[in-house]
Order: C-alpha cells, then structure tokens, then sequence
C-alpha cells in the first residue's frame, strides 16, 4: 500500500514559521504526500512551494472551533481559494449542532461548499467527534452529506481527543461510498494510520505523515 497517497502533511501550530512551512511542503514533494494542510496566512507560500507538482493544498475553516458567523466562513473560503487552495477543512457549527439547530448547521456547511465547488476545490466538514455522542456523529455525518461536502472529518487535533477507530467505522457507515472520510487527530505511527484506513478512511490528517512513510520504508 502506498500510504504517503493518502496523507495530508499538515502544520496548524500558531507558532509555524515559514521556514516551517516550506519544509512541510518540501517533504510532501519527496515523499508523495496528497496534500499539505496549512493555515489561511500560509496558503499563498504553499501554493508557491508546490508549484509543478502534484500536491494539493488544503486549508481550514472556522479553525478550530467552528463558531464563527457562515458570512465569516465564506469569507475565509473565498480568500483562501483566491489565494490558491484546493481543498477546505472546515469546522461545522458544534454548539448550533448540539442545540438541534440542524438547518443552520446544514446551511453553513452548504454556504462553504458552494464557494468551494464553484472554483472546483473539495469540502471536508470537521465534525469534532470527540465533543459528541454517537447520534450526534450520525447526524452531523447526514447533515454533511445534505449539504454537498465531499468529505467528513474525525477532528482539528485541537479538541479534547483526537481520530478513533470506531468512529470512522461510524462515519463510514453513514457516508457510505458517498463522502470520503478523513481520520484525523493524534495519528502518530504507521500502524495508527493503517488500522484507521483499514476502519473506511481514505484520507489521513497528520502532522508526523514523514515518520509514518518511514516507517514502511524500513
């Protein structure tokens, strides 16, 4: 299996710097990573760095907590696409998501990803698993799915917890063949990262994506 394909090489440290950020984007271009996943303020550098290669550059939304206004996520997705993203993370509504709001939650989902597909970039919608109960993960899940997002996503890495095996078999079984799933969250080695593909990701988030390549290198 080549595992690096399915890897996002991801820096979201408050404190990454730019020499950071070209070395993220330098080892996603030795070892074949699928995309790296940077802050707003990095998104132009990445794109610059990537260049003439295949990499795909992704960005967060609402990062971490998802409580910012729709209008706010759409202008973060607006200037993130203008700045050359190709691929969206964003932080779906926890608290309107626990008041039962489901039709803000749906739309502010929906908002991001109709900015997103018009410019042909991709929507992963971070449900934050670790601050829910199981039927709140199914509906968070359907809810993604009504609003077109491609993928849905364990976690920020930034929560409580982090990707967990069972959840992602959840996720899957919601999803489906319809939405990708991407298990992400305290993935440290290669065996964490198997098992969690093996459970129905087929994109992992991971800081450490270097280590878990080496480690099949070996």
């Amino acid at each position: 299996m080549d595992i690096a394909k399915y890897i996002d090489h991801t820096n979201l440290r408050a404190y990454a710097t730019k020499e950071d950020i070209i070395k993220l984007c330098s080892e996603a271009k030795e070892y074949g990573f699928h995309a790296v996943c940077v802050n707003p303020y990095r998104v132009r550098l990445a794109k610059k760095e990537l260049e003439g290669s295949r990499v795909k550059v992704a960005s967060v939304i609402g990062f971490p907590l998802g409580a910012t206004p729709t209008e706010v996520k759409v202008f973060e997705a607006e200037k993130a696409l203008e700045d050359g993203a190709d691929e969206l993370d964003m932080v779906i509504n926890i608290g309107a998501l626990k008041d039962r709001d489901y039709e803000y939650v749906k739309r502010d989902i929906e908002a991001v990803v109709q900015i997103a597909h018009k410019r042909g970039a991709i929507v992963k919608a971070i449900i934050e698993t670790c601050y829910l109960s199981d039927e709140e993960k199914e509906t968070a899940c359907r809810l993604a799915m009504e609003a077109g997002a491609d993928f849905v996503k364990t976690s920020t890495g930034f929560g409580s917890g982090g990707a967990a095996v069972e959840d992602v078999k959840l996720m899957r079984r919601i999803v489906g063949d319809k939405l990708g799933v991407k298990a992400a969250g305290g993935i440290k080695d290669y065996e964490t990262a198997l098992a969690m593909i093996k459970a129905g990701a087929n994109r992992i988030g991971a800081s450490r994506g270097v280590e878990i390549v080496r480690r099949v290198e070996r």
